[in-house]
């Protein structure tokens, strides 16, 4: 890598080089900024507080590490912040039967992807500055990522609470590479290019958007279809739509989506089908088969119990009567997460077939809260 900037002859410093090296790795916006308490520590607190977070216990319980960058890497200077762009080909069309899945769950696990990059970096980073401790983080750690790149001048805090870039709209990965190194710093972004526009904010099909900036997470679909690993609310069950696993409503309505960049990086590209997954097909698997098809993805996060979940809530909206024979077995499921959303999903159907194969269960279903389900389902089936 060149070290001389031949526009004035004068050598690149070390940020300037740290960011060509990660412009070579895949990234598309880099900006330096102090490791400082973060602006929004305020806004975390209250929604901590008004029960936003919802089973994501994790946000208060490490909400004092939040507070200070030195909780992730000790001695900490400088705060790397990085975006990887992740948008690939356009969703396919809504078929019956399917699931759709979130844009950047269409490829590999981007934790993986990203982190050697990071490692890849990091080591540019302690060439460049000999002695320099380097730490890589993609979302795993008490860190405010959204926060810090928009103090170190990647963009603002869109009203759907993303950052938003005016060149490469909000599909892409943020990442941090905290150094104790201390480097030439940016200026933080400060003009927010929202305007009056609200269609993130009413796009929303389960209206998580208590007002612009603030989402109650307990109602949002990405959350409800990924980190909730309950039975989803019923009340929220019709805005879950076919979405099998994440949203892209708020970014799919979003002005400064429509000529966001694709991606280089083809890990991020479609893997088989995984835009939109067959959805009976998925009872099919047990916990072995399962870990098989979706290891090294970020669909396997909420595991088998939480996708089949979603799969029979996503049957039960399309009312896809082709679906009844899988969803009857799948009332005899080992998991009960998956026999209540059974239950509910042939409750939307109804018909002689399904109400028999409710009745029969309900002898036999030992779980209260699935009983409630199959109860509740009868009623619906009529």
């Amino acid at each position: 890598m060149s070290n001389t900037n031949f526009a004035n002859s004068q050598p690149l410093t070390p940020a300037e080089q740290i960011k060509t090296a990660a412009a070579e790795l895949g990234f598309s916006v880099v900006g330096i900024c102090p490791a400082a308490q973060p602006p929004g520590l305020s806004h975390l607190d209250r929604w901590i507080a008004a029960g936003f977070a919802g089973e994501m216990g994790y946000f208060a319980s490490r909400r004092e590490a939040y507070a200070d960058p030195a909780a992730v890497l000790d001695g900490v200077r400088s705060l790397i912040v990085l975006a990887m762009p992740y948008r690939t080909s356009e969703p396919p069309a809504e078929v019956e039967g399917r699931g759709r899945v979130a844009r950047y769950a269409w490829g590999n696990d981007y934790h993986d992807v990203i982190r050697e990059r990071l490692a890849a970096l990091g080591d540019s980073l302690q060439t460049l500055v000999p002695g320099a401790r380097v730490r890589g983080v993609v979302d795993t750690a008490p860190l405010l990522e959204r926060d810090f790149a928009q103090v170190a001048g990647l963009g603002w805090a869109g009203k759907n609470t993303l950052l938003l870039n005016r060149q490469q709209g909000s599909y892409f990965f943020l990442a941090v590479l905290l150094t104790d190194a201390e480097l030439a710093y940016d200026q933080p972004f400060e003009r927010d290019h929202c305007g009056t526009c609200r269609a993130c904010l009413d796009a929303c099909p389960t209206q998580a958007f208590i007002e612009p900036h603030v989402l109650d997470a307990s109602r949002c679909v990405s959350y409800l279809t990924i980190e909730h690993r309950t039975a989803i609310p019923a009340e929220l069950r019709a805005g879950v739509g076919d979405w099998l696993f994440g949203c892209d409503v708020c970014q799919d309505v979003c002005p400064w989506n429509r000529k966001a960049p694709t991606t280089t990086l083809a890990e991020f590209w479609p893997r088989d089908d995984r835009a939109a997954i067959e959805l009976t097909a998925l009872f099919e698997l047990d916990d072995a088969e399962f870990r098989k098809r979706f290891r090294g993805t970020p669909l396997a996060r909420p595991k088998r119990r939480g996708l089949l979940r979603n799969a029979a809530i996503v049957l039960g909206n399309q009312r896809n009567r082709a679906a009844v024979p899988t969803l009857i077995r799948a009332l005899d499921d080992d998991e009960p997460l998956v026999r209540g959303a059974a239950a509910w999903a042939l409750g939307q159907m109804g018909g002689p077939k399904a109400v028999a194969a409710l009745t029969a269960r309900l002898r036999a279903e030992l779980d209260a809260e699935v009983a409630a389900e199959i109860n509740a389902a009868l009623l619906s089936a009529g």
